[in-house]
């Protein structure tokens, strides 16, 4: 597979390696998320540059890979004794006539061997002992964000330069996977952003097949990636999995979540708020709402691949440890529409933010669900909107709709709209604008201002 987008993050990485004094850099995010390749990238290796990608081993044996590493660049290097990492670093950069870049990649295993390689680190950095590029890389973003980013501990401050790796960005699905907008989101919202799923999915020929072969099968290389990823960021991953699980399965509420749980609220709460900096999880609160008042507010996965997991291999494990991944794949395939348009859904709100409607910029989209007082029955009536979002000067409103199914009259769902525009009150001092996210051409197509994937999915 190419190497997609992360011209950002490769721009800044060239523009630190490139500054007149050695920097020292930081890159964290979860893991297969392209960390390693990014620095690969911009690594010189013809120049000398040195990756070392860490292990669980001891101590001496991490220093001596290393310097057999180092030996590739400089002759001889591994051949003398370093008790320690700071002799061994000392004599690296006594030994380079230019400056080159030294990537540690899986960092917290180094750590882990070496408790004291910060503070061993820290003094280098402070003596400004060290003649090359510094690169710390690492998967656990907790222990990564801890070196770095808590004031307590020693390389606190020290690094030019400290960047969290996101998912790549939608629009780069269907560039990656080579298909047209539709098929990009159905691939988006089982793989979401991760690169190295792309990478998976690619060796295979069809969509279906992917999911079966990777994930509905015991032997699957993404089968237990939901258990390897909180394994490398939460000490109870057996609650962790649970509430995940418990979410996937339709307990979207606190009180629901904890019930099941058999715990109190407040007990589960730690947990919740780990899995949301964690990027797993989302809550979400009706438009017009704020966050610490609301009463509403409803958790859910965010994660594509942890949804999917968690919705369709979790519940039917059994079926798969006996062989038979052809009834999950059926039991996907029933809902897959509600499925993907759960992420189409999302694509969306984000494509009003990001880029605006007709000229106007809005602020960021979210759902509203509630009760709306209908004029014809003279009631108050239950509905919700799947888009909503206020313009930055406050005047304008668009509210829209998005229906991943085909076959969709487009009259009936923005007069659904408009009549429930009518019955809300935070659309007064507003002009309102509408709009259909749709997968297919719908009934009566002149009558709505209607987007469709080749829009949403080229601009998110």
């Amino acid at each position: 597979m190419e190497f997609v987008d992360r011209k950002n993050e490769f721009a800044r990485l060239q523009k630190s390696l490139n500054r007149e004094k050695p920097q020292f850099l930081v890159i964290y995010g979860r893991r297969r998320i392209g960390k390693s390749t990014l620095i690969k990238k911009v690594m010189d290796f013809d120049r000398g540059d040195i990756y070392f990608l860490a292990d669980k081993t001891s101590e001496p044996s991490q220093r001596q890979l290393f310097s057999s590493m180092v030996d590739l660049v400089i002759g001889g290097f591994s051949m003398a004794n370093y008790p320690s990492w700071e002799s061994l670093f000392v004599s690296l950069s006594r030994s380079l006539d230019h400056r080159i870049t030294v990537c540690l990649d899986e960092f917290p295993y180094l750590v882990k061997s070496c408790p004291a390689l910060p503070s061993i680190l820290q003094k280098l950095l402070d003596e400004k002992v060290l003649k090359f590029n510094l690169i710390i890389c690492g998967s656990s973003q907790q222990m990564m964000q801890g070196f770095v980013l808590d004031g307590k501990e020693p390389l606190y401050g020290r690094a030019d330069e400290i960047i969290k790796m996101k998912p790549i960005e939608p629009a780069f699905a269907g560039q990656a996977l080579q298909c047209d907008a539709v098929q990009a989101v159905r691939e988006y919202a089982v793989w979401g952003g991760i690169p190295r799923y792309w990478e998976l999915r690619e060796s295979y020929d069809g969509f279906y097949d992917a999911i079966e072969g990777l994930m509905l099968a015991s032997e699957g290389t993404l089968y237990d990636e939901p258990l390897r990823l909180l394994q490398d960021e939460m000490r109870d991953t057996v609650q962790a999995s649970s509430i995940l699980s418990f979410i996937g399965n339709g307990a979207n509420k606190i009180s629901e979540i904890a019930s099941r749980a058999e715990k109190q609220a407040t007990d589960i709460t730690p947990q919740l708020s780990r899995l949301r900096e964690l990027g797993f999880i989302s809550k979400e609160i009706p438009f017009g709402e704020k966050e610490m008042k609301s009463k509403k507010g409803l958790y859910h996965i965010s994660d594509p691949l942890l949804r999917f997991h968690y919705r369709y291999v979790l519940p039917y494990r059994s079926l798969i440890e006996l062989g038979n991944s052809q009834a999950v794949l059926n039991v996907f395939k029933k809902g897959e529409s509600s499925f993907v348009g759960q992420a189409w859904e999302e694509l969306c709100r984000n494509y009003v933010s990001a880029n605006g409607m007709d000229g106007i910029m809005y602020q960021m989209a979210s759902r509203w669900w509630g009760s709306y007082y209908n004029q014809e029955k003279r009631q108050y009536l239950p509905a919700e909107l799947d888009v909503v979002a206020e313009s930055f000067d406050g005047k304008h409103l668009f509210l829209g709709e998005c229906k991943w199914q085909e076959h969709i009259d487009a009259k009936e769902e923005l007069e659904r709209i408009q009549s429930i525009a009518k019955g809300l009150p935070f659309v007064k001092d507003h002009e309102i604008h509408y709009g259909l996210f749709l997968r297919a051409t719908p009934i009566h197509t002149d009558i709505a201002r209607i987007i469709y994937p080749d829009d949403v999915m080229a601009n998110v």
